[in-house]
């Protein structure tokens, strides 16, 4: 790495806290004082965490005479360190108890660091090289059987900057070209389960924390073909030799974030399979299957291809963006038909898996007040930071986003007499801004379907994407086989798809959840009964025409009332109350698809 090296110490200082501790070692350098920063936000998230507010203490001291050097704190997340260009080293206490794949978190099992977390950046040092060594103490037998693992190049050099340390911690050595590969790659340190798989020269690590009885060959047997998929999407040569899948089990929980070398996921433990379970694919393992397969996707769509403003982010603040419509919407897209195409699920699944998206789509009344394009850039407060009234206020540019990206697919495909589709367009993405990251304008999409193509996209794009318009499925869809069919939710917990189950009549308009006694109200969507009633979010519905209630009696109730209206009582704030309930039809607001032709929906998968 040279003279001009940034050199980053981890240390699980106090896994009983909560508690790491970094050491950064600055060389000599030219300036009397330096800054130092660390990221409010971490790239994949897009909200300001303020990761800063983490560290518990700081200090430098002078390399030559070890004496204390001043520091400034500037704002929330920046210091100045006055050093008269000597080398220095500064030390702090990072506070980890996030249990997310954004942040930092250690427990009595694992350690799990982003780089966003832990490592200041130091001003006109962001292009010098990084190395880290991570160490785990040696006198604390919790933390015996303990390894580090991540997607970090490893070190040549492993020789700690004092020989004493071999003595008292266990070490692992890496090395970065610059400031902004450090910090992404995350790291895991503690008990864990690995499996590894080869797929077309690539070598894919499983990391699952603890010791578990999970299945991992029969979930490596289904990634094989996924990530096969994503490798022939995209013109070779492939971007990786080696990809890192570091997932999180919890009791609860879920997520992922995507690096250029790895993703992050936090995953519920019992719904993936375990050693003797039955061979048929649950819908939670599904799910785990589909966000292996999007996270990995972001490999190439997002790291690589990405939006001309995120070539350079500036992690201090927020970076606006029209574009997320295209790179979640889009992957949103491929992580479940990569499915299907693969054979992991049937058609008849994938399907299922869209009409849910759809249905989810067509009860958010939110889709015509915000565009895609408008969700994209406000997903710093409107998206990351949902209230209870989100449904009604806002669109997701993931879920929009997914059924924007297939009505795309069909549109080229019908303009170009099935020459062309979205496939052809990823290809492009990648040759044309990809390979060399140059970042991608707002209006890429038009633009490559029209230089291509020569299919003219733009009033589709205007209309969906810019507009607040639902996608037009119908028109399209005898491109793939299917028609696409709505009808009333059979029960809460209906998300959408083929059912055999009667649906309800009347609607209460609310989404609710069971209490001591009657139901709190978690959400009110617009327009219907309860918000015409009057109901309130956190009211608590205590009856219904006289009768105390449960979710089953309610809606047995609703069901079998002749009537144009009838009595709620609830309770707001301490006081009971009686509003008047409209009795209205089920709005049709569940999707499923019939298929028309076997053979083109085929024809669409492969």
């Amino acid at each position: 790495m040279g003279t001009q090296t940034l050199q980053y110490t981890l240390t699980l200082s106090n896994w009983r806290a909560n508690e790491f501790s970094v050491s950064l070692f600055i060389p000599k350098h030219d300036k009397n004082e330096l800054l130092l920063t660390l990221p409010s936000w971490i790239p994949g998230s897009y909200m300001v965490r303020d990761f800063a507010k983490s560290i518990i203490t700081l200090s430098a001291v002078s390399d030559g005479d070890n004496s204390t050097l001043p520091i400034e704190k500037i704002d929330k997340q920046s210091w100045k360190v006055k050093t008269s260009g000597n080398p220095c080293s500064v030390s702090y206490t990072v506070y980890a108890n996030d249990l997310s794949i954004r942040s930092a978190f250690i427990n009595d099992e694992y350690a799990f660091i982003n780089g966003t977390s832990a490592f200041l950046s130091v001003e006109g040092m962001r292009d010098v090289g990084c190395t880290l060594e991570v160490r785990v103490p040696t006198d604390d037998p919790h933390l015996s059987a303990w390894q580090a693992y991540t997607s970090m190049p490893k070190s040549t050099d492993t020789s700690p900057l004092d020989d004493t340390v071999y003595r008292v911690f266990h070490s692992w050595h890496y090395a970065c070209e610059c400031y902004g590969d450090i910090i992404d790659h995350p790291i895991y340190i503690g008990l864990a389960d690995t499996h590894t798989f080869e797929v077309d020269g690539v070598t894919f690590t499983l990391l699952f924390s603890g010791n578990n009885d999970i299945d991992y060959q029969r979930i490596a047997n289904d990634l094989i073909p996924i990530c096969r998929h994503h490798l022939t999407l995209f013109p070779s040569p492939h971007p990786i030799s080696d990809y890192l899948f570091m997932t999180l089990l919890a009791d609860n929980g879920f997520g992922g974030l995507e690096h250029k070398y790895s993703t992050a996921l936090l995953y519920p433990r019992y719904d993936l399979p375990l050693i003797g379970d039955p061979e048929d694919k649950s819908d939670g393992y599904i799910t785990f299957l589909s966000l292996c397969s999007h996270e990995f996707f972001h490999t190439w769509h997002v790291k690589r291809i990405k939006p001309d403003v995120m070539v350079e982010p500036d992690l201090s603040q927020e970076t606006y963006t029209n574009q997320l419509w295209i790179y979640e919407g889009f992957t949103s897209f491929y992580d479940d038909v990569a499915l299907a195409r693969s054979g992991v699920i049937d058609a008849k699944k994938y399907l299922n898996i869209v009409s849910q998206n759809i249905s989810r789509l067509l009860q958010n009344a939110g889709r015509f007040k915000q565009s895609a394009a408008q969700s994209s850039f406000d997903a710093w407060t409107k998206f990351y930071k949902q209230d209870a009234s989100a449904t009604n206020n806002i669109v997701s540019y993931y879920t929009k986003g997914g059924i924007i990206a297939l009505g795309l697919d069909l549109l080229l495909r019908k303009q170009s007499d099935n020459k062309f589709n979205l496939d052809s367009l990823m290809k492009l993405l990648w040759t044309q801004y990809g390979k060399d990251e140059s970042g991608t304008p707002d209006d890429v999409v038009q633009y490559l379907c029209k230089t291509h193509f020569d299919i003219d996209v733009s009033q589709y794009l205007d209309s969906v994407v810019y507009g607040t318009d639902d996608v037009d499925l119908s028109s399209l869809l005898s491109m793939m086989g299917v028609e696409l069919k709505t009808r009333p939710r059979v029960n809460a917990e209906d998300k959408g798809g083929v059912s055999s189950h009667r649906p309800i009549k009347h609607q209460l308009g609310a989404t609710t959840k069971a209490a001591s006694l009657g139901l709190t109200v978690v959400q009110v969507f617009e327009g219907l009964a309860a918000q015409q009633a009057g109901v309130l979010i956190n009211d608590l519905i205590v009856a219904l025409d006289g009768h105390v209630v449960n979710p089953a009696k309610l809606q047995r109730l609703l069901d079998c009332c002749k009537k144009e209206s009838i009595a709620l009582t609830l309770i707001r704030d301490g006081r009971l109350l009686n509003v008047t309930l409209p009795i209205l039809p089920a709005r049709c607001d569940m999707a499923y698809f019939d298929v028309v032709d076997d053979a083109v929906l085929t024809q669409w998968l492969a």
